[in-house]
């Protein structure tokens, strides 16, 4: 007779099926670690009972499919069920063995950190299963916790995502019966007798004929499809999983020179069992490291730098971290998404973990494992994100950490990170009006006038003159312009350090930032400073009628025409004074045109240059060929800053009427 579930309709199968997984491939994660709860029930009763006589090499989980009638097992040897847990843990939805389990744990004095040395004889024979990672901010510690994965009862039966059949087939070691629990879905189950050999359970899973998708349900009988999902969501399950996997060989009797293949079929281990970041880390080479960095982020190139923690606390966790040398494709676009893989007990949670870092830091490629997250009944997403902050701010500690080390100590390989994720420090420094600007500023790294290489704010605030007031920069759209600006010369002569701009991020640094430690950015081609003792307003007084004439002549195409001291061999330059630069005019220009975002055009002239004199003398004397004169001299102030003159041709044909 048909049992029915207890508390559950079909809607609520329905809604765990199609609801509560986003992902059908992640009903192979849940059976897998159901079968390695169970293994871990049967090695918590051989640490404690030593007549059961099994090591952990006698544990395993083992993989089979059937093409033919479309079938997938999973087989463990684990502590297996009665007939009444089958009843219990199977015909009630959302009910947990595991979780009643922990419990137990609890109460005995194991809790979740209690050895799963896999029974009497492993421990007697000193083997060391948990091959835990080397503690960097704690104490080493060689236990395993027995680390129960299952929480909420209803991993079982996303199998029924896949499947529309599934049987279980176990028996409980210590008994001589065995069970086999029959369902096809809300319907209800049948439970009945049946024959195995030996504790454990096998889940057989009659995979679903493929409906209008080609190849849906059916890519879950075929050898590779669960292989991939198995290293993906299992990898580090710390019981080897067995599977038949294909491979060629010569047929016997063949011809030497022309030899014959065949297709065979052997059971091999297809987990890595323990993980990278759970071994010692004076066990674990560099080249490990370097490969599986490689093989885990499709990254041809070694990282940059490698970090590993291990915090045994309010939440205990363990994290391999990298540093990549080179940016990934697209990384400074909006198809990136950083973040960092999140296992929970050695089993894949999520594969971009955004929370763990902040955004400034989201270039660090690895993975986090612990057993104290609060997971949501799915495992898909977290419940709770105090654990997660906890992590996080630790993680953000270590990488800033290594980061310093970095500029203090090998400056050739911070400047090489530099290249390729300092855009994003800068970005992240400016965002939301700097409000990551303390924690991001002395990170960040300008080209010097003086030094001819990369300095920090820091390095340039130290070599500042005792007289010096401002931290000056000019910003440009390369190097080479931003060297040769007119307005940079006088304080080159005087040995004033100027930091030059030419990343688009740049020109608004001393617009969010304002100062570094108590020194106030100013602008070496757009401030308004004293030069020798001379101040522009004087100047300009003296030379009044000429500078009217000017904006007579020019009209709307600038604001203002005044003189200036900060010009040596030069007569001329732009300058756009205070609030918004030419560099972010060009910056709004390309990434938003619409909103026609213009600096302000203020001319400024060199009283002392001979063009400046022949202008006020032909003033006087030619007042057509000092319009002339007026235009070209603005023409040449817009080339200089980088902007376009709206009549190349006619400009030119200006210049050749002055001769």
């Amino acid at each position: 007779m048909k049992k029915q579930f207890k508390a559950e309709s079909q809607r609520l199968l329905d809604l765990m099926i199609n609801s509560i997984y986003t992902n059908k491939e992640i009903f192979l994660r849940e059976i897998i670690s159901n079968a390695s709860d169970a293994i871990d029930k049967m090695c918590y009763l051989a640490l404690t009972d030593k007549s059961v006589g099994m090591s952990r090499s006698d544990f395993g989980i083992t993989l089979t499919i059937d093409k033919e009638n479309r079938t997938l097992t999973v087989s463990d040897n684990g502590i297996g069920m009665n007939e009444e847990e089958l009843e219990r843990n199977l015909g009630t939805i959302a009910f947990s063995g595991s979780r009643e389990f922990s419990a137990e744990l609890e109460k005995s004095g194991f809790g979740t950190k209690a050895s799963a040395a896999g029974g009497a004889a492993a421990e007697e024979a000193g083997e060391n299963i948990s091959a835990g990672a080397e503690n960097t901010e704690a104490a080493e510690s060689d236990a395993s916790p027995v680390d129960i994965i299952g929480q909420f009862g209803v991993g079982f039966y996303s199998a029924f995502m896949v499947a529309d059949k599934v049987e279980v087939v176990t028996r409980r070691y210590g008994e001589d019966k065995a069970w086999k629990w029959v369902s096809e879905g809300a319907g209800g189950y049948d439970i009945e007798p049946a024959e195995r050999d030996g504790q454990g359970t096998d889940v057989i899973m009659h995979i679903r004929q493929d409906g209008e998708e080609a190849d849906e349900y059916s890519q879950y009988t075929r050898e590779y499809t669960i292989y991939g999902l198995v290293k993906k969501y299992s990898d580090y399950v710390r019981f080897p999983i067995r599977m038949l996997m294909p491979h060629s060989r010569v047929k016997e009797g063949s011809d030497p020179e022309k030899p014959e293949y065949e297709e065979v079929y052997e059971y091999e281990v297809i987990n890595s069992m323990v993980p990278l970041w759970q071994r010692r880390k004076s066990e674990v080479k560099d080249e490990e490291y370097e490969q599986f960095y490689r093989q885990s982020f499709f990254d041809d190139k070694a990282p940059l730098e490698t970090m590993t923690v291990s915090v045994e606390g309010m939440v205990s966790y363990d994290a391999l971290m990298f540093i990549p040398e080179k940016a990934p494709e697209r990384y400074y676009s909006e198809e990136y998404t950083g973040g960092l893989r999140l296992y929970s007990s050695g089993v894949l949670i999520m594969d971009k973990c955004k929370e763990l870092l902040p955004d400034y830091f989201n270039f660090v490629k690895g993975i986090v494992d612990s057993h104290d997250l609060s997971l949501n009944i799915s495992r898909e997403l977290l419940q709770h994100d105090r654990q997660l902050k906890l992590i996080s701010k630790n993680l953000e500690k270590k990488i800033r950490s290594r980061l310093e080390d970095m500029l203090k100590n090998d400056r050739e390989k911070y400047e090489k990170f530099y290249n390729s994720f300092g855009r994003q420090l800068k970005y992240c420094a400016l965002d939301n009006y700097g409000r990551y600007k303390d924690e991001l500023q002395d990170f960040l790294m300008f080209y010097s006038s003086t030094e001819k290489k990369l300095v920090t704010l820091a390095e340039y605030v130290e070599r500042m003159k005792d007289d010096q007031e401002y931290i000056y920069y000019a910003s440009g759209d390369s190097l080479d312009a931003v060297d040769k600006m007119p307005q940079t010369e006088i304080l080159k002569d005087k040995g004033i350090e100027i930091l030059y701009f030419t990343d688009s991020a740049d020109s608004f640094i001393a617009d969010i930032f304002r100062e570094y430690k108590e020194k106030k950015f100013m602008s070496a081609i757009d401030g308004d400073f004293d030069v020798d003792g001379k101040k522009d307003e004087d100047v300009t007084e003296l030379f009044k009628d000429t500078f009217e004439f000017m904006k007579e002549t020019l009209g709307d195409k600038v604001d203002e025409v005044k003189a200036t001291t900060k010009l040596k061999s030069h007569p001329v330059c732009l300058s756009s004074g205070d609030g918004m630069t030419f560099e972010m005019e060009k910056y709004f220009k390309a990434v938003n045109p619409e909103l026609g975002m213009k600096a302000k055009r203020i001319l400024e002239l060199n009283t002392e240059h001979p063009a400046f004199l022949a202008l006020e003398k032909a003033r006087t004397e030619d007042a057509e060929r000092a319009k002339k004169m007026c235009e070209v001299l603005f023409n040449q102030a817009l080339l200089i800053a980088g902007l376009p003159i709206d009549d190349p041709s006619g400009y030119t044909d200006t210049v050749t009427s002055l001769f």
